[in-house]
C-alpha cells in the first residue's frame, strides 16, 4: 500500500470515529452523551500528541473538485467556510473549542449539582423527603452522571415507599458506576419492601462479589430479607388455616375479640391470658396473634398496663402481669417478627427492667425466662442490646447471683450470651466500673452455699467481657478486684475441694490469668499473695488447676523480683522441673516459661536446676520438640545456668553446640530462638575453654546474624560474653 492510501485510509477512519461520536452526542440517554464527550476530549488529546495537528495528510496528490457555481444562499455547517479551506484540521480545532467550552460548562455544572446535593441533604436530614428528592433531581439536570444523586434520591424515595422508582434511580447509579456499593444497597431495601426477595438477595450478594470485607453487613441485610420472606410465608400458612377453620386458628382471634372487650376486672383479662396462650402451639397461632393486633389488644389495654407496674396494688395485679408474661414468651419463641414487635412497643423495654427489680419471685422467674429466651439467638440479643438499657440490665442481673433457684441460673445465662457479644462488651465499656464491679467484688468476698452454684458461671461471664481491652483494664488496675479474686480463692483452699469449688477455683484462675495480661503497679503489688496462693494449688492433684496455675505464674513472676524469691524459697523450681518430665505440652510449656523467669532474676533458682538437671539432659532434650515457644525457653534457662560454676563441663560429651549452631544458624523461625541459642553459644564457650575451637564457627554465626539483620546491640553482647570483643 502506497504511502497516500495508507493516509486517506487512516483519515476515513478518524471521519469514522467522529460520525460515531456526532452520533452518540444526538442520543437522547444522557450518559451515552457524557460517554460520548469523553471520548472526543481522548480524541483530541491523543490527536494533539501524534503531532498530526500541524501536519494532518502527508499527501500531495491535489484532489479538490471545485464547484464552478456554487449557490450563493447555502450556509456552511457547523461553522465551517464553505471553502476550499474547509479541512480536517479546522474541522478538529473547532472540535477541540467545543470541547473545551462543554469542559468549562461541566464544571460550572458539577458546582451547582453539589450545592444542590448538599440541599437535599439538609431537606432529607429533617425529614423532609419530598424537598429532598426535588434538590436531587434538580442537581441531575444540571450534572446527569452524578452517581451520588442517584443514591441519595433513592434513599429518600424509600422513605417515601416510591420503592419503583428508588430502584430505577439505583440502576442508573450503577450505570454511572457498575461497583456502586450503595446502589446495591437501596436496591436490596427496595426489592425487599417490594417483596422480590430473590432480587434483594441478589443485590446483596453483589455487595459481597465488591467487596468481601462487607461480610457483615452483608449477613444483616440477607437476615432482614431471610425473616422478611418468613413473616410473609407464615401469614399466607395462617390465613389459609383460618380459613379452613381449624379449631386452634379460629379459637385464637375468638379470644382476642373477648379480651379486647374494655374495663373488666384484673380477673377476667387474667383468665383471657392464660386461655389465649394455651391456644398458642406454634408458628400458625403466633401468626394469627400478630396479624389480629394481638400486640396493641393485649399492651394497649391500660388495666394490663396497671398490673405491669411494679407499684401497682390493686387485686389479683401479680396474676395478670405474670399472665402476660407468660404469654409473650409463648408469642415470641421462636419467632422472630413477634420478638421485634414486642420490643419495640412503646414502654416495653421499660415494664421489662422494672419488672427485673421486682420483689415478687414468681414475676422475676417469668421476666428473667423471657430475657433468657431473646439472648439465646443471635437476633434476639441484637434486639437486647439495641432496645434495653444495657447498664441496668446488668444491674438487675447481678442482684440475682445471690440466689440458688432457677433465677439465678437462668440470671447469669443471659450475662453469659451476652457477653459473647462484641457489640455488647463495646457498649457497656464505660458503665462496667459502676455497674458490675462492685456487685462482682461483693460476691467474690461473700461466697456462701446460696450462691455457689452459679458463681463459676458468673466469673467465667466476667472473665470474657475481659476480652475487652478497656474492661480488663478497669479490672486489673483494681487493687479491690485482685483482693476479691484472693479471698475467693482462699474460700477455696480451705474448702472440701468438692466439684463445686473445683469449678470456682477454675473460673477464678481463668480470670486472673486474663487480668494478668495487663502490666501494673497493682499486680506488682499483689505479686507475692498471688503467688503464695498459687504454690499452694501445685501442691493439689488437679491437671486442669495445675496447667493454670503454672501459667499465671509465668504471667505475675516477671512483674516482681520479690514474687521471684517468694516463689523459688517455696521450691517451685523443684515442682516446676517435674512438670517438665512429666507433664503435658501446655503444662511444659509454662512451666519452662516459669524457670526461665526464675532463673533470670535468681542464682538460687540456677544453682536448683543445675543440680536436679543433670547433664542437662531434660533442657538438652525440650530443645528438640516443635514448639518453639518452649525450645526458646529452654535455651534461656540453658544460658542463664551457665553463670553456675562447672555447668558448661556437664556438656562435654553432648551435642549442645551442635544444636545451639543450628538454632543460631537460621533453623529457628522465631527471631527470639535464634538470639538465645546464640547468647547461650557464647556463655558456654566462655564458661568451658575446651569449646575454644567452636569460637571460629561462632564468629561466622554472628556474621550471619548480621547479614540477616538481627540487632546489634543482641550480637555485641553475645559476642561479649564470648570474650571476643574488647
Amino acid at each position: 500500500m502506497t504511502t497516500e492510501a495508507a493516509d486517506l485510509e487512516k483519515f476515513l477512519k478518524q471521519v469514522d470515529q467522529i460520525s460515531e461520536l456526532v452520533k452518540e452526542m444526538n442520543s437522547n440517554d444522557a450518559v451515552s452523551q457524557q460517554r460520548a464527550a469523553e471520548k472526543a476530549d481522548q480524541l483530541i488529546s491523543a490527536f494533539k500528541d501524534s503531532g498530526e495537528a500541524d501536519e494532518p495528510c502527508k499527501t500531495r496528490l491535489n484532489r479538490t473538485v471545485i464547484n464552478n457555481k456554487p449557490e450563493r444562499n447555502e450556509a456552511a455547517p457547523c461553522g465551517l467556510r464553505n471553502d476550499a479551506d474547509t479541512s480536517q484540521e479546522n474541522f478538529m480545532k473547532l472540535l477541540e473549542k467545543d470541547a473545551q467550552e462543554r469542559s468549562e460548562r461541566r464544571k460550572e455544572n458539577a458546582m451547582l449539582a453539589n450545592a444542590l446535593k448538599e440541599m437535599g441533604n439538609e431537606a432529607f436530614a429533617k425529614g423532609d423527603y419530598e424537598t429532598a428528592v426535588q434538590r436531587y433531581s434538580e442537581g441531575l439536570e444540571k450534572l446527569r452522571d452524578m452517581q451520588v444523586l442517584y443514591t441519595n434520591r433513592a434513599q429518600a424515595y424509600i422513605k417515601l415507599e416510591k420503592y419503583k422508582e428508588a430502584v430505577n434511580d439505583c440502576e442508573w447509579a450503577l450505570k454511572c458506576n457498575e461497583k456502586c456499593l450503595k446502589a446495591y444497597v437501596h436496591m436490596g431495601r427496595a426489592n425487599l419492601a417490594l417483596k422480590n426477595y430473590e432480587e434483594a438477595h441478589r443485590c446483596y450478594q453483589k455487595i459481597l462479589e465488591i467487596d468481601p470485607k462487607q461480610e457483615r453487613l452483608v449477613k444483616d441485610y440477607t437476615n432482614q430479607v431471610y425473616c422478611e420472606e418468613k413473616k410473609n410465608t407464615q401469614e399466607k400458612k395462617a390465613l389459609e388455616e383460618f380459613e379452613q377453620g381449624k379449631e386452634n386458628a379460629t379459637s385464637v382471634l375468638e379470644v382476642l375479640q373477648k379480651l379486647a372487650k374494655p374495663d373488666q376486672v384484673n380477673l377476667y383479662y387474667a383468665g383471657g391470658v392464660r386461655l389465649l396462650t394455651e391456644r398458642i402451639k406454634d408458628c400458625t397461632e403466633q401468626t394469627l396473634f400478630r396479624i389480629n393486633n394481638g400486640f396493641s389488644i393485649i399492651n394497649s389495654n391500660t388495666i394490663v398496663q396497671r398490673s405491669l407496674s411494679v407499684k401497682s396494688q390493686e387485686p389479683f395485679n401479680d396474676e395478670l402481669c405474670i399472665s402476660v408474661l407468660i404469654l409473650w414468651q409463648a408469642v415470641c419463641k421462636g419467632n422472630e417478627e413477634n420478638q421485634q414487635l414486642l420490643m419495640q412497643w412503646a414502654g416495653t423495654t421499660e415494664c421489662l427492667i422494672e419488672l427485673l427489680a421486682s420483689e415478687k419471685p414468681d414475676i422475676q422467674k417469668e421476666c428473667v425466662a423471657l430475657v433468657l429466651m431473646y439472648s439465646l439467638t443471635e437476633h434476639g440479643r441484637a434486639l437486647l442490646l439495641r432496645n434495653l438499657d444495657q447498664t441496668k440490665l446488668l444491674e438487675r442481673l447481678m442482684g440475682y447471683m445471690h440466689h440458688q433457684d432457677l433465677i439465678a441460673a437462668n440470671a447469669v445465662g443471659i450475662m453469659a450470651n451476652l457477653a459473647a457479644e462484641k457489640k455488647f462488651r463495646v457498649q457497656f465499656r464505660p458503665n462496667f466500673a459502676t455497674a458490675v464491679m462492685p456487685h462482682f467484688i461483693t460476691l467474690l468476698r461473700n461466697l456462701s452455699s446460696d450462691n455457689r452454684s452459679v458463681l463459676p458461671q458468673c466469673i467465667s461471664t466476667v472473665s470474657n467481657m475481659a476480652g475487652d481491652e478497656g474492661i480488663r483494664k478497669q479490672l486489673a488496675d483494681s487493687e479491690e478486684c485482685w483482693e476479691a479474686c484472693l479471698v475467693a480463692m482462699d474460700g477455696y483452699l480451705s474448702s472440701s475441694k468438692d466439684s463445686q469449688h473445683r469449678d470456682i477455683a477454675i473460673a477464678l484462675l481463668g480470670l486472673m490469668l486474663n487480668l494478668s495480661l495487663e502490666r501494673n503497679t497493682v499486680i506488682q503489688g499483689q505479686a507475692v499473695n498471688i503467688t503464695a496462693r498459687c504454690v499452694t494449688l501445685l501442691c493439689c492433684m488437679d491437671g486442669d488447676i495445675i496447667t493454670k496455675t503454672t501459667r499465671l505464674l509465668s504471667h505475675i513472676l516477671p512483674q516482681s523480683n520479690e514474687a521471684v524469691d517468694e516463689a523459688v524459697k517455696a521450691g517451685t523450681v523443684k515442682k516446676m522441673f517435674k512438670f517438665l518430665k512429666a507433664g503435658g505440652q501446655v503444662t511444659v510449656r509454662y512451666a519452662v516459661m516459669t524457670l526461665a523467669v526464675c532463673t533470670k532474676q535468681s542464682r538460687q533458682a540456677s544453682e536448683e536446676l543445675v543440680k536436679l538437671d543433670k547433664k542437662f539432659c531434660t533442657l538438652v532434650k525440650l530443645q528438640s520438640v516443635e514448639d518453639e515457644l518452649i525450645v526458646g525457653n529452654a535455651v534461656l534457662c540453658l544460658s542463664q545456668c551457665m553463670d553456675v560454676p562447672g555447668a558448661a563441663t556437664a556438656l562435654l560429651n553432648s551435642d549442645i553446640v551442635k544444636i545451639l549452631l543450628k538454632h543460631a544458624g537460621g533453623d529457628a523461625r522465631k527471631t527470639t530462638v535464634q538470639q538465645n541459642a546464640a547468647i547461650a553459644l557464647g556463655k558456654l564457650c566462655t564458661a568451658e575453654p575446651r569449646y575454644g575451637f567452636h569460637c571460629r564457627t561462632f564468629s561466622v554465626v554472628m556474621l550471619c546474624f548480621l547479614k540477616r539483620g538481627v540487632h546489634t546491640t543482641i550480637i555485641n553482647r553475645s559476642l561479649k560474653t564470648h570474650s571476643l570483643l574488647c
